[in-house]
C-alpha cells in the first residue's frame, strides 16, 4: 500500500492464493529495498571509490527466476558487469554497470537486478 499499488496480491494472502502464489507477492521494484536498507548499495559505491555527490541513477531491470516469499531469506551477491564512459556536450560521464544475483535460503536463483549508476565529472 506504501507505494499506492491497489493490487491486493500485494497485501490480501486470500487474493495471493487465489492467483497461484504460496503467500502475498512482493511488488515488482521490491528488491531495491534489499539494496538499499541492507547497505549493499552503499558499500558496492564506496568500494568504487564514487563521488556520491556525483552520482546519478542510469536505470533498473529486475529478471525474476522464482516468486520471492515473505519469511524468504535473501542473500545477494553483486559483481560489476561492464564499465564505460561516454562523452558529450556537458562533458565525460562514467557508467557503472552493476549486476546482483539474488538466491533465496535454498541457494535457489530469484532474481537478477541490473543498474545502471552515472558519475558526471
Amino acid at each position: 500500500r506504501a507505494i499506492g499499488d491497489k493490487n491486493p496480491l500485494y497485501y490480501d494472502e486470500k487474493a495471493a492464493k487465489e492467483a497461484g502464489f504460496e503467500g502475498i507477492a512482493i511488488p515488482p521494484s521490491f528488491p531495491t529495498v534489499f539494496a538499499m536498507a541492507g547497505g549493499l548499495m552503499e558499500v558496492m559505491l564506496g568500494d568504487l571509490k564514487l563521488d556520491l555527490a556525483k552520482i546519478l541513477h542510469g536505470g533498473q531491470q529486475y529478471e525474476y527466476f522464482k516468486p520471492i516469499k515473505p519469511g524468504d531469506t535473501v542473500t545477494g551477491k553483486v559483481r560489476i558487469a561492464n564499465a564505460f564512459e561516454k562523452s558529450g556536450k556537458g562533458g565525460t560521464m562514467d557508467f557503472i554497470v552493476m549486476e546482483t544475483t539474488y538466491t533465496n535460503q535454498n541457494g535457489e536463483k530469484v532474481l537478477v537486478d541490473t543498474s545502471t549508476m552515472i558519475q558526471r565529472r
